[in-house]
């Protein structure tokens, strides 16, 4: 599609305010930003209780493992791989479906998300980057910690640099389904939180279930799965193994794949950023490309985009770390 830049190199220059999406109530966007950051910390309160007083059940830590899956591959198979890289294609219900999932991790409306991980991809660690650890923060200790906080929370907080929605991503602005779930984000939101509570209820007979299954299933569930997203954008660019040479500061960090459901595998991703799969080893645990394959064989997926050995061997070798 003409103009829309996906997987390009950084281009010559700097990027102008053409391409960053403005924000009509920036204050009220950083309240809500905040509020989604800091309630799930207060939660840890009550976790604690709940743990000394011998309330927790196992129904809640059911909740938080379906819950954490299915929404943090919502944002891995569905925001990620599927509508900003197009590393597969699918049926438009299961496109919808990916999008609400994405929705409910509270990590933004899918367009803008989709908008802002683009512009990392053309500016990756370079002026223009919404996220970069390594761009304006100084030197030396203190330089390398600012920018550890702005790629991991500070950047959330700051709207300088973010992706316009209209430049890198009218692919998904021309989709009627696509545009109705990004403009009723907040549904999806409040779905996600009532679920857990319903289920708490439904399973453990009583409000007081029903509530410490909001706090597994909502608070606690998006405490980790954020901070686990946020842990690519920061530590994955700073700490792990560069096995292909790139023109960023993208690593491999292997302890980081589970949980992440296979984005810690960032070097990788960033030399191949089309692969439906980031782990391009057997041992490279990366369940988002296991759902992108069992979707294939049901035939809910196809056009699967791999990547060759002889295309593996092209890019080596790194520079060691």
């Amino acid at each position: 599609m003409p103009g829309l830049r996906i997987d390009a190199s950084p281009p010559a220059g700097s990027p102008t305010r053409d391409d960053i999406e403005p924000v009509a109530h920036e204050s009220v966007d950083r309240f809500v930003t905040g509020a989604a950051v800091v309630l799930p910390f207060l939660a840890l309160g009550v976790v604690g209780w709940q743990l000394w007083g011998h309330a927790l059940r196992v129904t809640d830590l059911l909740l938080f493992l379906v819950l954490y899956v299915v929404t943090a591959l919502g944002v891995t198979v569905g925001f990620h791989r599927h509508f900003t890289h197009r590393s597969f294609k699918t049926t438009r219900f299961v496109r919808v479906i990916l999008a609400v999932l994405g929705s409910a991790a509270v990590e933004g409306p899918v367009i803008s998300w989709v908008a802002d991980h683009r512009k990392h991809h053309a500016f990756s660690d370079q002026e223009g980057d919404p996220h970069s650890p390594h761009v304006g923060r100084g030197d030396g200790w203190r330089g390398a910690l600012g920018g550890l906080w702005h790629a991991h929370l500070g950047w959330l907080f700051v709207h300088d640099q973010r992706g316009k929605r209209s430049r890198y991503a009218p692919d998904l602005l021309a989709d009627p389904a696509l545009r109705f779930v990004d403009r009723t984000f907040f549904v999806w939101v409040v779905t996600g939180l009532a679920l857990p509570f319903a289920l708490g209820y439904v399973l453990g007979g009583s409000l007081s279930a029903g509530c410490t299954g909001l706090l597994w299933g909502g608070a606690v569930r998006l405490l980790v799965l954020h901070h686990v997203t946020f842990s690519i954008n920061s530590l994955c660019h700073t700490f792990g193994r560069r096995r292909f040479a790139t023109a960023d500061e993208s690593r491999n960090l292997a302890w980081l794949a589970l949980p992440s459901m296979g984005e810690a595998w960032h070097n990788n991703h960033h030399a191949f950023p089309t692969s439906a799969s980031h782990g391009l080893r057997r041992w490279e645990v990366d369940p988002s490309a296991l759902v992108i394959r069992a979707l294939e064989a049901t035939g809910l997926v196809w056009d699967v985009r791999r990547i060759s050995r002889e295309r593996e061997a092209s890019r080596y070798p790194a520079a060691t770390s």
